[in-house]
Protein backbone atom coordinates (compact mmCIF):
# COMPACT_ATOMS: atom_id res chain seq x y z
CA UNK A 1 0.00 0.00 0.00
CA UNK A 2 1.24 3.49 -0.87
CA UNK A 3 0.25 6.42 1.35
CA UNK A 4 0.52 9.90 -0.07
CA UNK A 5 0.35 11.90 3.18
CA UNK A 6 2.20 11.33 6.45
CA UNK A 7 0.23 14.04 8.27
CA UNK A 8 -3.43 14.93 7.91
CA UNK A 9 -5.78 17.53 9.35
CA UNK A 10 -7.04 16.21 12.68
CA UNK A 11 -3.85 14.34 13.58
CA UNK A 12 -2.50 14.60 17.12
CA UNK A 13 1.27 15.01 17.31
CA UNK A 14 4.02 15.37 19.89
CA UNK A 15 6.15 18.46 19.41
CA UNK A 16 9.48 19.64 20.78
CA UNK A 17 9.82 23.39 21.06
CA UNK A 18 12.88 25.36 20.03
CA UNK A 19 14.24 28.47 21.79
CA UNK A 20 13.06 30.70 18.94
CA UNK A 21 9.45 29.64 19.47
CA UNK A 22 9.29 27.24 16.55
CA UNK A 23 8.55 23.57 16.99
CA UNK A 24 9.48 20.24 15.48
CA UNK A 25 7.02 17.36 15.11
CA UNK A 26 8.57 14.35 16.79
CA UNK A 27 5.78 11.82 16.44
CA UNK A 28 2.33 11.38 14.89
CA UNK A 29 0.16 9.77 17.55
CA UNK A 30 -1.98 6.75 16.78
CA UNK A 31 -5.16 7.63 14.90
CA UNK A 32 -8.58 6.46 16.03
CA UNK A 33 -9.67 6.53 12.38
CA UNK A 34 -9.09 8.36 9.14
CA UNK A 35 -10.89 9.13 5.90
CA UNK A 36 -9.07 8.58 2.63
CA UNK A 37 -9.52 8.35 -1.10
CA UNK A 38 -7.57 7.23 -4.12
CA UNK A 39 -5.19 10.00 -5.13
CA UNK A 40 -6.72 12.35 -7.74
CA UNK A 41 -5.75 11.93 -11.36
CA UNK A 42 -3.39 14.38 -12.96
CA UNK A 43 -4.11 16.05 -16.29
CA UNK A 44 -4.15 13.41 -18.97
CA UNK A 45 -5.75 10.82 -16.66
CA UNK A 46 -2.65 9.43 -14.96
CA UNK A 47 -2.23 8.98 -11.21
CA UNK A 48 0.39 10.51 -8.95
CA UNK A 49 2.22 7.25 -8.57
CA UNK A 50 0.69 3.79 -8.38
CA UNK A 51 -2.51 3.41 -6.38
CA UNK A 52 -1.65 6.05 -3.79
CA UNK A 53 -3.91 6.38 -0.79
CA UNK A 54 -4.50 10.03 0.06
CA UNK A 55 -5.53 10.59 3.66
CA UNK A 56 -7.98 13.49 3.85
CA UNK A 57 -8.53 13.88 7.61
CA UNK A 58 -8.03 11.92 10.82
CA UNK A 59 -9.62 11.41 14.23
CA UNK A 60 -13.12 12.25 13.02
CA UNK A 61 -16.23 11.44 15.04
CA UNK A 62 -18.70 11.89 12.17
CA UNK A 63 -18.93 12.77 8.48
CA UNK A 64 -21.51 15.32 7.34
CA UNK A 65 -22.36 14.50 3.73
CA UNK A 66 -23.93 17.59 2.17
CA UNK A 67 -25.99 17.51 -1.02
CA UNK A 68 -28.31 20.12 -2.51
CA UNK A 69 -31.89 19.45 -3.54
CA UNK A 70 -31.36 21.48 -6.72
CA UNK A 71 -28.65 23.64 -8.30
CA UNK A 72 -26.78 21.32 -8.57
CA UNK A 73 -29.34 18.53 -8.76
CA UNK A 74 -29.53 15.88 -6.05
CA UNK A 75 -27.83 12.62 -7.00
CA UNK A 76 -28.61 9.60 -4.84
CA UNK A 77 -25.97 7.48 -6.63
CA UNK A 78 -23.26 9.90 -5.49
CA UNK A 79 -24.75 10.04 -2.01
CA UNK A 80 -24.51 6.27 -1.69
CA UNK A 81 -20.85 6.36 -2.76
CA UNK A 82 -20.12 8.92 -0.02
CA UNK A 83 -21.91 6.71 2.50
CA UNK A 84 -19.90 3.66 1.44
CA UNK A 85 -16.68 5.65 1.88
CA UNK A 86 -17.68 6.67 5.42
CA UNK A 87 -18.98 3.21 6.36
CA UNK A 88 -15.79 1.51 5.14
CA UNK A 89 -13.77 3.89 7.33
CA UNK A 90 -16.03 3.06 10.30
CA UNK A 91 -17.01 6.71 10.69
CA UNK A 92 -20.60 7.65 11.41
CA UNK A 93 -22.17 9.54 8.48
CA UNK A 94 -25.01 12.05 8.58
CA UNK A 95 -26.88 13.30 5.52
CA UNK A 96 -27.74 16.94 4.83
CA UNK A 97 -29.90 17.91 1.85
CA UNK A 98 -29.55 21.66 1.45
CA UNK A 99 -31.29 24.44 -0.53
CA UNK A 100 -34.78 23.23 0.35
CA UNK A 101 -36.03 26.78 -0.11
CA UNK A 102 -35.60 26.43 -3.88
CA UNK A 103 -38.19 23.65 -4.19
CA UNK A 104 -41.84 23.88 -5.19
CA UNK A 105 -44.29 22.17 -2.77
CA UNK A 106 -44.82 19.14 -5.02
CA UNK A 107 -41.04 18.70 -5.40
CA UNK A 108 -40.61 18.69 -1.65
CA UNK A 109 -42.60 15.47 -1.34
CA UNK A 110 -39.85 13.70 -3.25
CA UNK A 111 -37.27 14.70 -0.65
CA UNK A 112 -39.54 13.73 2.22
CA UNK A 113 -39.59 10.24 0.66
CA UNK A 114 -35.81 10.25 0.20
CA UNK A 115 -35.39 11.23 3.84
CA UNK A 116 -37.64 8.35 4.88
CA UNK A 117 -35.57 5.81 2.90
CA UNK A 118 -32.38 6.77 4.72
CA UNK A 119 -33.87 7.34 8.18
CA UNK A 120 -35.24 3.79 8.02
CA UNK A 121 -31.60 2.71 7.65
CA UNK A 122 -30.76 4.64 10.85
CA UNK A 123 -29.01 7.51 9.09
CA UNK A 124 -29.64 10.96 10.51
CA UNK A 125 -31.05 13.10 7.68
CA UNK A 126 -31.50 16.88 7.76
CA UNK A 127 -33.39 18.95 5.20
CA UNK A 128 -31.88 22.43 5.43
CA UNK A 129 -31.85 25.93 4.04
CA UNK A 130 -29.36 28.69 4.73
CA UNK A 131 -32.04 31.16 3.59
CA UNK A 132 -35.07 30.11 5.66
CA UNK A 133 -32.97 28.54 8.46
CA UNK A 134 -34.88 25.27 8.09
CA UNK A 135 -33.17 22.43 9.95
CA UNK A 136 -30.42 24.69 11.30
CA UNK A 137 -31.10 24.28 15.02
CA UNK A 138 -31.52 20.51 14.74
CA UNK A 139 -28.28 20.13 12.78
CA UNK A 140 -26.32 22.39 15.15
CA UNK A 141 -27.43 20.21 18.06
CA UNK A 142 -26.04 17.10 16.32
CA UNK A 143 -22.69 18.84 15.79
CA UNK A 144 -22.15 19.69 19.47
CA UNK A 145 -19.08 18.14 21.10
CA UNK A 146 -18.12 16.34 17.90
CA UNK A 147 -15.32 16.62 15.37
CA UNK A 148 -17.30 16.68 12.13
CA UNK A 149 -15.82 16.35 8.66
CA UNK A 150 -17.88 18.22 6.05
CA UNK A 151 -17.95 16.53 2.66
CA UNK A 152 -19.83 17.12 -0.57
CA UNK A 153 -19.77 18.22 -4.18
CA UNK A 154 -18.92 21.76 -5.24
CA UNK A 155 -21.85 24.15 -5.23
CA UNK A 156 -24.14 22.39 -2.76
CA UNK A 157 -24.01 25.32 -0.35
CA UNK A 158 -21.71 23.92 2.34
CA UNK A 159 -20.07 27.29 3.03
CA UNK A 160 -23.35 29.22 3.20
CA UNK A 161 -24.89 26.59 5.43
CA UNK A 162 -22.03 26.55 7.92
CA UNK A 163 -21.81 30.34 7.96
CA UNK A 164 -25.39 30.29 9.25
CA UNK A 165 -24.65 27.51 11.72
CA UNK A 166 -21.53 29.30 13.01
CA UNK A 167 -21.41 32.96 11.88
CA UNK A 168 -17.83 33.37 13.03
CA UNK A 169 -16.54 31.01 10.34
CA UNK A 170 -16.94 33.47 7.44
CA UNK A 171 -16.42 30.78 4.83
CA UNK A 172 -16.11 32.11 1.28
CA UNK A 173 -19.14 31.33 -0.88
CA UNK A 174 -19.37 30.93 -4.64
CA UNK A 175 -21.83 30.75 -7.50
CA UNK A 176 -23.16 27.92 -9.63
CA UNK A 177 -21.97 27.72 -13.22
CA UNK A 178 -24.90 28.30 -15.58
CA UNK A 179 -23.10 26.23 -18.18
CA UNK A 180 -22.62 23.03 -16.21
CA UNK A 181 -25.03 23.40 -13.24
CA UNK A 182 -22.02 22.58 -11.08
CA UNK A 183 -20.33 24.55 -8.37
CA UNK A 184 -16.97 26.24 -8.49
CA UNK A 185 -14.37 25.61 -5.78
CA UNK A 186 -14.33 28.18 -2.98
CA UNK A 187 -12.54 26.06 -0.35
CA UNK A 188 -9.12 24.97 -1.59
CA UNK A 189 -7.63 23.15 1.40
CA UNK A 190 -8.85 20.96 4.24
CA UNK A 191 -8.99 23.03 7.44
CA UNK A 192 -10.04 22.49 11.05
CA UNK A 193 -12.07 25.11 12.94
CA UNK A 194 -12.98 25.29 16.63
CA UNK A 195 -16.56 26.59 16.48
CA UNK A 196 -17.63 26.17 20.11
CA UNK A 197 -16.58 24.33 23.25
CA UNK A 198 -15.33 20.84 22.33
CA UNK A 199 -16.83 21.23 18.85
CA UNK A 200 -14.73 21.18 15.68
CA UNK A 201 -15.59 21.42 12.00
CA UNK A 202 -13.21 20.10 9.36
CA UNK A 203 -14.05 21.83 6.09
CA UNK A 204 -12.99 20.33 2.78
CA UNK A 205 -12.96 21.45 -0.86
CA UNK A 206 -15.99 20.47 -2.90
CA UNK A 207 -15.28 17.49 -5.08
CA UNK A 208 -16.71 16.40 -8.43
CA UNK A 209 -16.59 12.66 -7.72
CA UNK A 210 -15.77 10.38 -4.85
CA UNK A 211 -13.21 7.65 -5.40
CA UNK A 212 -12.82 5.69 -2.13
CA UNK A 213 -9.72 3.63 -1.49
CA UNK A 214 -9.34 0.03 -0.39
CA UNK A 215 -12.81 -1.42 -0.99
CA UNK A 216 -13.05 -4.87 -2.57
CA UNK A 217 -15.94 -6.40 -4.47
CA UNK A 218 -16.30 -9.04 -1.75
CA UNK A 219 -16.53 -6.48 1.06
CA UNK A 220 -18.83 -3.96 -0.64
CA UNK A 221 -22.07 -5.59 0.49
CA UNK A 222 -21.11 -5.01 4.14
CA UNK A 223 -21.31 -1.24 3.61
CA UNK A 224 -25.02 -1.30 2.71
CA UNK A 225 -26.80 -1.46 6.04
CA UNK A 226 -30.02 -2.99 4.72
CA UNK A 227 -28.11 -6.00 3.37
CA UNK A 228 -26.90 -7.12 6.78
CA UNK A 229 -29.80 -9.37 7.78
CA UNK A 230 -29.71 -11.17 4.41
CA UNK A 231 -26.00 -11.90 4.22
CA UNK A 232 -25.20 -15.62 4.49
CA UNK A 233 -28.68 -16.64 3.31
CA UNK A 234 -27.92 -16.92 -0.42
CA UNK A 235 -27.56 -20.29 -2.18
CA UNK A 236 -23.92 -19.62 -3.00
CA UNK A 237 -21.38 -18.81 -0.28
CA UNK A 238 -19.53 -16.32 -2.48
CA UNK A 239 -22.66 -14.75 -3.94
CA UNK A 240 -21.99 -11.36 -5.53
CA UNK A 241 -25.68 -10.37 -5.23
CA UNK A 242 -25.68 -9.23 -8.84
CA UNK A 243 -26.87 -12.17 -10.96
CA UNK A 244 -26.89 -15.47 -9.05
CA UNK A 245 -30.11 -17.46 -8.55
CA UNK A 246 -31.59 -17.75 -5.07
CA UNK A 247 -29.84 -14.62 -3.87
CA UNK A 248 -31.43 -13.42 -0.63
CA UNK A 249 -30.64 -9.78 -1.35
CA UNK A 250 -32.05 -9.81 -4.88
CA UNK A 251 -35.16 -11.59 -3.57
CA UNK A 252 -35.53 -8.88 -0.91
CA UNK A 253 -35.39 -6.21 -3.62
CA UNK A 254 -38.10 -7.97 -5.62
CA UNK A 255 -40.27 -8.26 -2.51
CA UNK A 256 -39.89 -4.56 -1.70
CA UNK A 257 -37.83 -5.14 1.43
CA UNK A 258 -34.76 -3.35 0.00
CA UNK A 259 -35.00 -0.12 -1.99
CA UNK A 260 -34.44 -0.73 -5.73
CA UNK A 261 -32.56 2.57 -5.92
CA UNK A 262 -30.16 1.53 -3.19
CA UNK A 263 -29.65 -1.86 -4.80
CA UNK A 264 -28.89 -0.16 -8.12
CA UNK A 265 -26.29 1.96 -6.31
CA UNK A 266 -24.74 -1.26 -5.02
CA UNK A 267 -24.51 -2.80 -8.49
CA UNK A 268 -23.15 0.43 -10.00
CA UNK A 269 -20.39 0.62 -7.40
CA UNK A 270 -19.73 -3.12 -7.66
CA UNK A 271 -19.10 -2.78 -11.38
CA UNK A 272 -16.51 -0.04 -10.80
CA UNK A 273 -14.49 -1.93 -8.19
CA UNK A 274 -11.28 -3.15 -9.80
CA UNK A 275 -10.72 -6.88 -9.53
CA UNK A 276 -8.62 -7.79 -6.46
CA UNK A 277 -7.63 -4.15 -5.99
CA UNK A 278 -9.46 -0.98 -5.15
CA UNK A 279 -11.71 1.67 -6.70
Amino acid sequence: MYILDVLAVGDYVSVSMEKDGTGVIEEVLTRTNYLSRKAPKLKGGSYRGERFEQIIAANISQVIVVFSAVSPSFNNRSLDRFLVAAESSQIRPMIVINKMDLLFPDERKIFDEIRDVYTELNYSVFLTSAVTKEGIDELREKLKKECSFVWGHSGVGKSSLFNVLYPGLNFQTGEISNYSDKGVHTTVTVSLHDVSQNTQIIDSPGIREIDPYGITKEDLCHYFREFESYLGKCRFTRCTHTHEPDCAIRDAVEQGEISPDRYESYTNIYNTVEEDLFF
